[in-house]
């Protein structure tokens, strides 16, 4: 479990780093890693808590998509971190769905490399 945290918490330190939708306000490096930790448990709650509900109530446009409405979906959920985020004060923003999508795309490539690399299965 802690190494899908860091995992993710990985993902979400490059998508901040590599695309220019998604945004750290702080400066100091040691904020800025407590700040992507913080964003990675809200990730995760969010993953484990509102995706099952989202998955559910959109079966069938990820059904009729073969899937690929689950992008869709991780998307409006990265922006639903980053609501939070902002409600939190942590500094830490995705500005707009194109962002997101592109961010979840991003964080589910590297968590899926991270995970399969470091998985003790």
């Amino acid at each position: 479990m802690l190494v899908r945290f860091l995992a993710n918490a990985a993902a979400l330190a490059l998508a901040t780093w590599l695309l220019p939708g998604i945004s750290l306000t702080d400066t100091k490096p040691q904020n800025q890693v407590l700040t992507i930790l913080a964003v990675a448990v809200i990730f995760g709650v969010v993953n484990s808590i509102v995706k099952p509900l989202f998955k559910f109530a959109a079966a069938p446009l990820v059904l009729l998509s073969l899937g690929l409405f689950l992008m869709v979906i991780n998307g409006l959920l990265l922006m639903l971190t980053s609501w939070l985020a902002g409600k939190l004060s942590l500094g830490w923003q995705v500005d707009g769905f194109w962002s997101a999508f592109w961010g979840a795309l991003l964080v589910s490539v590297v968590s899926f490399v991270l995970n399969a690399f470091f998985s003790s299965k």
